[in-house]
Order: structure tokens, then C-alpha cells, then sequence
């Protein structure tokens, strides 16, 4: 697997996270697709596997380790469960994050492997009171 392909996947993996997830957000709560779509009967299921299929494509294709394979599914499967139980159901699966946390272990796999892609390290600001340099992820 290269380097590029894995980022790719880590980019990939970031867009379905805010889409099912953060499309809204205030602090730690947000909402998304998956969310808006589980008050509709039969849509979120339809989104919630394709979603969920795609972030386990990628993971396949980035060469994730088979326990991050089978966290991913784990919340994916409980993600779509919920939809089976009308009304509260409903309203867990808008509060349940799945696809983030789907994608946030696919991506925890690919930067202990490959890294963070480059427009995604994170910069440290120099601390006034530090005395030290900024430091750059490598």
C-alpha cells in the first residue's frame, strides 16, 4: 500500500465522517446525515450500509489491520441496529456517532502506518511562556 493511497483513504474516510456526522455541529454534539435520515423509514437504513460500506471499502483497500476492521464494523452494526426500533430507536441512532467513530479508527490506522496526509498535521503554536519552537508532525 502506498502512501498516497492511504492518505487517500484518510481523506475519503474525514468526508463521510462529516457528512453522516458533523454536517452541524456545536461543541462535541453534531449532526448529520445519518442523523436527519433516521426519522425517515427505510432512508436511513439505505444510508447509513452505503456509508458504512464505503468507509469499510476504503479500509480494505488501506490495508487496515483486522482489529480495526472489526471495531469498524461493531459500530457500524450498532449504528444500523437501532434503526429496528421505532422512535427511540430513531432517536439514538441521531445521537449515535457510528460513522465517526468508524471513520476515526480507520484513520487512527492509517497515521500509525503512513502518517498524517500533509494538509492535516497539526501545528503546535509557540507558547509565550514555553520558551520552546513550534513543533511539525513528521
Amino acid at each position: 500500500m502506498s502512501k498516497e493511497k492511504a492518505h487517500a483513504a484518510w481523506r475519503s474516510a474525514e468526508q463521510i465522517k462529516r457528512l453522516s456526522d458533523r454536517l452541524i455541529g456545536v461543541g462535541p454534539v453534531g449532526i448529520g446525515l445519518d442523523g436527519i435520515t433516521a426519522w425517515i423509514p427505510g432512508a436511513n437504513l439505505v444510508y447509513g450500509l452505503t456509508a458504512g460500506g464505503l468507509l469499510l471499502m476504503h479500509a480494505v483497500r488501506a490495508e487496515a489491520k483486522p482489529r480495526t476492521l472489526a471495531k469498524m464494523a461493531a459500530y457500524l452494526a450498532v449504528d444500523n441496529l437501532t434503526d429496528a426500533v421505532p422512535v427511540i430507536g430513531w432517536a439514538a441512532d441521531t445521537l449515535f456517532p457510528g460513522h465517526l467513530m468508524a471513520a476515526k479508527a480507520l484513520q487512527k490506522d492509517i497515521e500509525v502506518r503512513h502518517g498524517l496526509p500533509p494538509e492535516a498535521e497539526p501545528t503546535r503554536k509557540k507558547r509565550w511562556w514555553s520558551g520552546r519552537k513550534p513543533v511539525r508532525a513528521t
